[in-house]
């Protein structure tokens, strides 16, 4: 391994100053600043460097960490087949412990290469966003403010990208929120206004009755417990049926049950003189194996029906997006947002909203039936997103930031 030491004017001359004496293969050992000047101190592998020499006249390479990795691979793989070769010529009893050997090697070499990646990736990491901070402080500053939101990285960098130069702090975040606001998409409240057939479907435990409870309560307190119907095809989970016909009761309303998604249509044929029918379907899991032919049967149903997507906002931004692909098969027309009252962030949730252009129907921040639902308002959403993150004390320090815009997993050493 041979070390060096660089000294230049800025960043971008100690690293051409790296590539041009110890070429594309070099590893960026630490940076710093010297007086007025910025300091490089990078390493080289012989061996690896010698694999890797560009042909004389060449046009330098640009520093890629997984030439290393490759090289280190290449040695790894060539340091086995030398080991496993001998031990094969050799009597029975010998070659028998050879490959527990070579596998021995074979995994402490993995784990050699492993190590290099981290801290490569971790190095870069550094360099990247010290780089940014120092080049653009205002753009730093805003990923940094988005990320205490919990917006996910390719929407906070897009938002970033487009505050223009000469504003603010202050103007730049406000810009930065209107403009999510402005693109997250609303129905208005025309469930309760006008009607229709709407079929909730999402992940277990997403609150989906608790929707339905409240979306009912509200159509009777307005209109009466007339041209309403509540169907429940939930045939998993235990007392389903039961549950939707008490709340039929409780509320006067006539209540229906079907065992199989497959059998929606011929009931809504029968309801057709109903104004307003509430569909609760049965909560899935990921690895449900029935789920995909379900989600099938809704959305051939959509001649009829209207699906909503109901998330509950206190699962992770990660989760969130799960769903959002997972019952994308049902084609959701809407989206509910429920127990924003137990979200840790609702950056997750915009992000997702955003990049999937689901419009929003309502907001559930709790359990009363029916006063713990409103329509949803984009603005509405952000400013809870920035009350949450306020409250919850939400922090993006250095290290996360680095992580974040090379796209290296939380956790990953």
């Amino acid at each position: 391994m041979r070390i060096q030491r660089y000294l230049a004017k800025d960043m971008r001359s100690a690293l051409a100053q790296v590539r041009e004496a110890m070429g594309p293969e070099a590893v960026i050992m630490s940076t710093g600043t010297v007086g007025d000047q910025v300091e490089v101190v990078a390493a080289i592998d012989v061996q690896i460097a010698q694999e890797f020499a560009a042909p004389r006249g060449a046009a330098p390479q640009v520093i890629q960490p997984e030439n290393i990795e490759r090289a280190a691979v290449r040695r790894a793989s060539s340091q086995l087949s030398e080991a496993l070769v001998p031990k094969a010529a050799l009597v029975v009893p010998a070659a028998a412990a050879a490959p527990v050997q070579a596998l021995a090697q074979h995994s402490e070499l993995a784990n050699e290469v492993k190590d290099m990646r981290r801290m490569l990736e971790a190095q870069l990491a550094t360099l990247a966003w010290n780089d940014m901070s120092r080049r653009s402080p205002l753009q730093a500053a805003m990923l940094k403010e988005l990320a205490q939101l919990g917006i996910t990285q390719d929407l906070a960098s897009s938002l970033a990208r487009k505050i223009p130069a000469n504003m603010n702090f202050s103007a730049a975040r406000r810009f930065a929120l209107a403009t999510i606001a402005r693109t997250v998409q609303v129905t208005g409240d025309r469930w309760l206004e006008t009607g229709g057939r709407i079929a909730f479907a999402g992940p277990a435990g997403a609150g989906k009755t608790t929707l339905l409870a409240k979306l009912a309560a509200r159509w009777v307190l307005r209109h009466g417990p007339r041209r309403i119907a509540l169907v429940s095809a939930d045939a998993v989970r235990i007392g389903a049926h039961e549950q939707m016909h008490m709340l039929g009761r409780l509320l006067g309303v006539t209540a229906h049950t079907i065992y199989d998604v497959a059998e929606l249509p011929e009931l809504l044929d029968a309801l057709s003189g109903q104004q307003l029918v509430l569909i609760d379907t049965a909560g899935a899991s990921p690895r449900d194996p029935d789920l995909a032919r379900r989600l099938r049967l809704l959305d051939q149903a959509k001649t009829h029906i209207e699906t909503s997507l109901v998330i509950p906002a206190s699962i992770q931004a990660g989760a969130i997006e799960e769903a959002m692909k997972l019952f994308a098969v049902a084609r959701p027309a809407s989206c509910v947002i429920t127990k924003v009252d137990e979200a840790v962030s609702l950056g997750g949730v915009l992000s997702a909203l955003v990049r999937h252009k689901l419009p929003v129907a309502y907001m559930s921040d709790g359990q009363r039936v029916p006063e713990d639902l409103q329509p949803a308002r984009a603005h509405t959403l952000v400013s809870r997103a920035v009350e949450i993150a306020s409250r919850n004390g939400a922090t993006a320090d250095d290290e996360v930031m680095q992580r974040r815009i090379t796209g290296v997993p939380h956790g990953r050493r």
